[in-house]
């Protein structure tokens, strides 16, 4: 295992110090789905097996989006669209439980807008609270999938976009998208109460649960990177020893969690 943190060279050199010490087959986490096109490239050219976890892949464009399909790199993951209508599903409940009516409530969504995966999962999120609590007006923010930056951004809208605004749901790609979007309202003076947040992660969310104060943190998608990382082994296994044939995509399980189920569903707080 190589930690290349966010970095795109980083992620090259691992890559090519691996093929140098005769590796069969590689698994990658790519930091940014731009490098995907080298990535393959290399591995191609050793002729060695290449599989992707979480983001999506593409051997010919940086942007996933825009490949075809027999150009996608195989890929073990969670399903992008799957877990945003889950988590829309949920934010739909929650609004509707709270009673709010859609003159004075604002959406935010806050996400990469250049990573394929996040656009999936925001866009399921949408239609799926659309289908469960209606129609309400939205603000699009574009973060770098930090809570630092998803915080500073949503703080901004909020200046400009929240007049008038009394209740605010919360989705976005992860959960550091939406615990900085939440932080961001809390910031400007909006109590827990009329908040809805809905994470995608579980690993911030559950922080907030623990603490002794309200959070607008109120349910988030649990998804075990355990999970994936124990499948992906398997999949590069029986390719490998068995030469069983990569699927276009595997995905593991996912479950919704709350403070009250948290604790028990096997979430691992950052």
């Amino acid at each position: 295992m190589v930690d290349v943190g966010n970095d795109g060279a980083r992620t090259l050199a691992a890559l090519r110090s691996a093929i140098a010490n005769r590796t069969n087959g590689l698994i990658v986490v790519v930091p940014d789905p731009a490098v995907g096109p080298d990535v393959a490239k290399a591995a191609k050219e050793a002729g060695v097996a290449l599989l992707t976890s979480d983001d999506q892949i593409c051997t010919d464009f940086p942007d996933p989006s825009v490949c075809s399909h027999q150009n996608l790199v195989p890929r073990v993951g969670f399903s992008g669209e799957q877990m945003g209508a889950q988590v829309g599903r949920r934010a739909g409940e929650e609004y509707r439980k709270a009673g709010w009516t859609a003159t004075d409530t604002r959406i935010v969504y806050a996400w990469q807008q250049d990573v394929n995966v996040c656009r999936e999962r925001v866009n399921a999120a949408g239609l799926a609270f659309d289908r469960v609590a209606g129609r309400i007006r939205s603000l699009d923010v574009g973060t770098d999938n930090t809570p630092q930056g998803a915080q500073r951004k949503v703080a901004s809208r909020i200046v400009t976009d929240g007049a008038g605004v009394k209740h605010w749901v919360v989705w976005g790609c992860n959960d550091e998208n939406v615990q900085g979007a939440v932080t961001a309202l809390q910031s400007a003076g909006v109590s827990a109460d009329n908040v809805i947040g809905v994470g995608l992660g579980g690993y911030l969310a559950c922080k907030d649960w623990g603490g002794p104060k309200p959070s607008g943190m109120k349910a988030a998608l649990f998804i075990n990177g355990r999970d994936v990382g124990a499948l992906a082994v398997q999949t590069m296994y029986d390719k490998l020893r068995k030469g069983t044939p990569f699927p276009a995509e595997a995905f593991a399980p996912t479950t919704m969690i709350d403070a009250a189920t948290w604790k028990n569903s096997g979430a691992t707080c950052k």
